[in-house]
């Protein structure tokens, strides 16, 4: 298979393995301390994390300084995200949290263009302010309307975009295996460090099943986050990352009965529409 073939099928993984993860955390509804809910996913997936680095021989420490301060930059990113969007994930419906999500790729597109040089033109930000515009369709209707969860949410989408950029920052060097590592441990610290002094919940059979499912399914997500950014053209790739709201739409009414608003689905499409477009530009521009 091509680099770009295995980056798209990577990406579609990733997507499947958060949105999987997303779902049985929110399937535990509340009923475990966030810090405690991130203290046992983080020290289930870390322990899974290592035993299949040494199986595969595919982890080691010996990094350059300048990708150790890359990695803390994505490790602190990815507290913010676990924070933010769990946070989120538990108070909003899972397709409408996940499609705020999908302005991911507009504001990689952004960051990209401040932080690293890269270029963007005035089609592709046309195409992101307009972009922007669907994701106030997202996080503004219902009965309710505005929440704080939608900011939590939008907070998740900065941090998720500052991991991402990092990501590709990195030598080839470095071990995807190592990254994944560091993250995980790092969110597990933050998480127990936050929660220290609080009263643990009692666990029973089904929260076990659930924690432990999702400790397996952010394994995979960390791991083929870090990977996809590192396989075959960004431009190519990155489109497919819209699989994750097809795999939140479907889990979301198959568990949960929910289903979108006409106005949340339409600002997914404006979204979805605007990203393909600025992806397509960036292909053209570079020359693919």
């Amino acid at each position: 298979m091509s680099p770009n073939t295995i980056g798209a099928l990577l990406m579609m993984a990733s997507m499947a393995s958060f949105t999987l993860n997303d779902t049985l955390i929110k399937m535990t509804d509340g009923a475990v301390p966030l810090m405690q809910l991130l203290v046992i996913r983080g020290v289930i997936s870390s322990v899974l994390i290592v035993v299949m680095a040494r199986w595969l021989g595919a982890i080691h420490f010996r990094i350059a300084r300048r990708d150790w301060g890359l990695t803390a930059v994505r490790s602190g990113a990815e507290v913010g995200a676990a924070y933010f969007f769990i946070t989120a994930l538990l108070n909003m419906p899972l397709a409408n949290v996940t499609a705020i999500l999908q302005v991911l790729p507009l504001t990689v597109a952004v960051g990209a263009a401040l932080f690293l040089r890269e270029p963007l033109g005035w089609r592709r930000m046309s195409a992101i302010l307009i972009g922007f515009m669907g994701m106030l369709l997202i996080v503004r209707p219902g009965a309710e309307g505005f929440s704080v969860w939608s900011v939590y949410a939008l907070i998740a989408v900065a941090c998720v975009t500052v991991r991402d950029l990092a990501t590709r920052r990195l030598s080839e060097e470095v071990p995807s295996m190592t990254v994944t590592l560091v993250a995980a441990l790092t969110v597990t610290l933050f998480a127990g460090v936050s929660g220290a002094g609080s009263e643990w919940v009692p666990i029973d059979l089904r929260l076990a099943v659930l924690i432990g499912g999702a400790s397996v399914f952010i394994i995979g997500g960390y791991f083929f986050s870090v990977q996809v950014m590192r396989v075959g053209e960004i431009s190519f790739i990155a489109p497919f990352r819209y699989t994750g709201l097809i795999w939140a739409l479907v889990l979301g009414w198959l568990v949960f009965g929910d289903w979108p608003s006409s106005l949340t689905l339409l600002g997914a499409a404006i979204v979805v529409a605007t990203g393909l477009f600025t992806l397509y530009r960036e292909r053209q521009v570079s020359g693919g």
